[in-house]
Protein backbone atom coordinates (compact mmCIF):
# COMPACT_ATOMS: atom_id res chain seq x y z
CA UNK A 1 0.00 0.00 0.00
CA UNK A 2 1.52 3.38 -0.72
CA UNK A 3 1.45 5.76 1.76
CA UNK A 4 -0.81 9.41 1.04
CA UNK A 5 0.77 12.01 -0.03
CA UNK A 6 1.18 15.05 2.87
CA UNK A 7 -2.18 17.09 1.84
CA UNK A 8 -4.05 14.39 1.35
CA UNK A 9 -3.16 12.91 5.23
CA UNK A 10 -3.84 16.36 5.93
CA UNK A 11 -7.08 16.92 4.68
CA UNK A 12 -8.09 13.31 6.12
CA UNK A 13 -7.03 14.59 9.61
CA UNK A 14 -9.19 17.86 9.02
CA UNK A 15 -12.19 15.97 7.95
CA UNK A 16 -12.01 13.42 10.86
CA UNK A 17 -11.18 15.25 13.73
CA UNK A 18 -14.24 17.35 15.15
CA UNK A 19 -14.14 21.07 15.50
CA UNK A 20 -15.93 22.49 18.47
CA UNK A 21 -19.33 24.49 17.89
CA UNK A 22 -17.56 27.13 19.64
CA UNK A 23 -14.02 28.60 19.96
CA UNK A 24 -12.72 27.91 23.24
CA UNK A 25 -9.79 29.75 23.17
CA UNK A 26 -10.64 32.17 25.39
CA UNK A 27 -9.53 36.40 24.46
CA UNK A 28 -7.85 36.92 21.42
CA UNK A 29 -4.99 38.69 21.95
CA UNK A 30 -5.20 42.74 22.31
CA UNK A 31 -3.41 44.63 19.38
CA UNK A 32 0.31 45.85 19.79
CA UNK A 33 1.36 49.70 20.47
CA UNK A 34 0.41 51.78 17.64
CA UNK A 35 4.43 52.28 17.27
CA UNK A 36 4.43 47.93 17.11
CA UNK A 37 2.49 47.31 14.16
CA UNK A 38 2.89 46.30 11.39
CA UNK A 39 1.87 48.75 8.35
CA UNK A 40 1.90 46.41 5.32
CA UNK A 41 1.84 43.02 4.99
CA UNK A 42 3.28 40.92 1.97
CA UNK A 43 2.29 37.49 0.97
CA UNK A 44 5.01 35.87 -1.69
CA UNK A 45 3.23 32.95 -3.23
CA UNK A 46 6.04 31.53 -4.82
CA UNK A 47 8.25 31.90 -1.30
CA UNK A 48 5.28 30.64 0.49
CA UNK A 49 5.86 33.43 2.91
CA UNK A 50 3.94 35.99 4.40
CA UNK A 51 6.24 39.00 5.64
CA UNK A 52 4.79 41.88 8.22
CA UNK A 53 6.48 45.38 7.69
CA UNK A 54 6.46 48.49 9.55
CA UNK A 55 7.55 50.87 6.58
CA UNK A 56 10.78 49.81 4.89
CA UNK A 57 11.60 47.62 7.62
CA UNK A 58 10.77 43.67 7.55
CA UNK A 59 9.24 43.43 11.27
CA UNK A 60 8.33 39.62 10.74
CA UNK A 61 8.18 36.88 8.42
CA UNK A 62 5.99 33.43 8.39
CA UNK A 63 6.05 29.90 6.29
CA UNK A 64 2.49 29.71 4.76
CA UNK A 65 -0.01 27.27 3.80
CA UNK A 66 -1.93 28.43 0.28
CA UNK A 67 -4.94 27.45 -1.56
CA UNK A 68 -4.80 23.80 -2.70
CA UNK A 69 -4.33 25.29 -6.35
CA UNK A 70 -2.19 28.26 -5.86
CA UNK A 71 -0.67 29.00 -9.43
CA UNK A 72 -2.54 32.20 -10.35
CA UNK A 73 -5.08 34.61 -9.20
CA UNK A 74 -8.14 33.23 -7.58
CA UNK A 75 -10.85 33.69 -11.09
CA UNK A 76 -13.81 31.89 -8.75
CA UNK A 77 -15.26 30.35 -5.90
CA UNK A 78 -13.51 26.76 -5.66
CA UNK A 79 -10.83 27.11 -7.75
CA UNK A 80 -7.99 26.41 -4.97
CA UNK A 81 -6.90 29.47 -5.99
CA UNK A 82 -4.93 32.10 -3.36
CA UNK A 83 -5.98 35.73 -4.86
CA UNK A 84 -3.17 38.42 -5.90
CA UNK A 85 -3.23 41.98 -6.00
CA UNK A 86 -3.78 44.68 -3.11
CA UNK A 87 -6.42 44.36 -0.87
CA UNK A 88 -6.43 45.23 2.67
CA UNK A 89 -7.24 43.19 6.22
CA UNK A 90 -10.65 44.97 6.73
CA UNK A 91 -11.68 42.69 9.77
CA UNK A 92 -10.94 39.94 12.21
CA UNK A 93 -12.85 37.00 13.32
CA UNK A 94 -12.15 35.57 17.02
CA UNK A 95 -14.69 32.64 16.64
CA UNK A 96 -13.53 31.20 14.14
CA UNK A 97 -12.99 27.65 13.53
CA UNK A 98 -9.20 28.15 12.30
CA UNK A 99 -7.75 29.69 15.73
CA UNK A 100 -8.15 33.43 14.56
CA UNK A 101 -8.91 35.11 11.35
CA UNK A 102 -8.44 38.23 9.69
CA UNK A 103 -10.00 38.89 6.41
CA UNK A 104 -8.51 39.97 3.13
CA UNK A 105 -11.16 42.78 1.18
CA UNK A 106 -11.03 40.14 -2.09
CA UNK A 107 -12.76 40.13 -4.06
CA UNK A 108 -12.11 44.19 -5.45
CA UNK A 109 -14.51 45.67 -7.39
CA UNK A 110 -12.36 44.32 -10.45
CA UNK A 111 -12.56 40.92 -9.58
CA UNK A 112 -16.14 41.19 -8.95
CA UNK A 113 -16.63 42.53 -12.93
CA UNK A 114 -14.25 39.58 -13.93
CA UNK A 115 -15.94 37.07 -12.63
CA UNK A 116 -19.50 38.90 -14.07
CA UNK A 117 -18.01 38.60 -17.22
CA UNK A 118 -16.94 35.38 -17.25
CA UNK A 119 -20.49 34.21 -15.72
CA UNK A 120 -18.79 33.26 -12.38
CA UNK A 121 -18.82 33.92 -8.63
CA UNK A 122 -15.94 35.18 -7.53
CA UNK A 123 -15.84 33.52 -4.07
CA UNK A 124 -14.97 35.37 -1.08
CA UNK A 125 -13.93 34.81 2.59
CA UNK A 126 -10.61 34.68 2.03
CA UNK A 127 -8.51 35.08 4.97
CA UNK A 128 -5.15 35.12 6.85
CA UNK A 129 -6.33 32.74 9.91
CA UNK A 130 -4.13 29.37 12.33
CA UNK A 131 -5.25 25.89 12.41
CA UNK A 132 -8.29 24.30 12.99
CA UNK A 133 -9.25 24.72 16.15
CA UNK A 134 -8.10 21.51 17.75
CA UNK A 135 -5.30 20.25 15.51
CA UNK A 136 -2.60 23.37 16.73
CA UNK A 137 -0.63 20.28 17.33
CA UNK A 138 0.20 19.94 13.81
CA UNK A 139 2.63 23.46 14.12
CA UNK A 140 4.46 24.41 11.58
CA UNK A 141 4.32 20.70 9.68
CA UNK A 142 0.81 22.45 8.16
CA UNK A 143 2.99 24.22 5.58
CA UNK A 144 4.45 21.36 4.10
CA UNK A 145 1.64 21.35 0.71
CA UNK A 146 -0.86 24.05 0.02
CA UNK A 147 -3.93 22.29 1.85
CA UNK A 148 -6.28 25.86 2.06
CA UNK A 149 -9.21 26.68 -0.13
CA UNK A 150 -7.71 29.94 -0.86
CA UNK A 151 -6.61 31.41 2.38
CA UNK A 152 -2.96 32.06 3.61
CA UNK A 153 -2.64 29.29 6.77
CA UNK A 154 0.00 29.69 9.27
CA UNK A 155 0.43 28.29 12.71
CA UNK A 156 -1.93 29.07 15.42
CA UNK A 157 0.88 30.53 17.39
CA UNK A 158 1.72 32.88 14.78
CA UNK A 159 -1.84 33.99 13.72
CA UNK A 160 -1.86 35.25 17.59
CA UNK A 161 1.40 37.68 16.95
CA UNK A 162 0.02 38.52 13.80
CA UNK A 163 -3.59 39.68 15.06
CA UNK A 164 -1.18 41.64 17.93
CA UNK A 165 0.45 43.38 14.92
CA UNK A 166 -1.97 43.98 11.98
CA UNK A 167 -5.27 46.35 12.49
CA UNK A 168 -7.74 46.65 10.66
CA UNK A 169 -7.34 48.52 7.42
CA UNK A 170 -3.24 47.40 6.84
CA UNK A 171 -2.77 46.78 3.00
CA UNK A 172 -1.87 43.48 1.97
CA UNK A 173 0.23 42.87 -1.28
CA UNK A 174 -0.42 38.98 -2.37
CA UNK A 175 2.65 38.86 -4.87
CA UNK A 176 2.58 35.54 -7.45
Amino acid sequence: MRPLPCRTLLICLLCLTPLPAAVQAGTPPPLAPAGERATAVVVLKGERRLVLRRGAAEIAAYDIALGFAPEGHKRREGDGRTPEGRYVIDWRNADSAYHLSLHISYPSAADKAAAAAAGEDPGGMIMIHGLPNGLGWIGGAHSARDWTAGCIAVTSEEIEEIWRLVPDGTPIEIRP
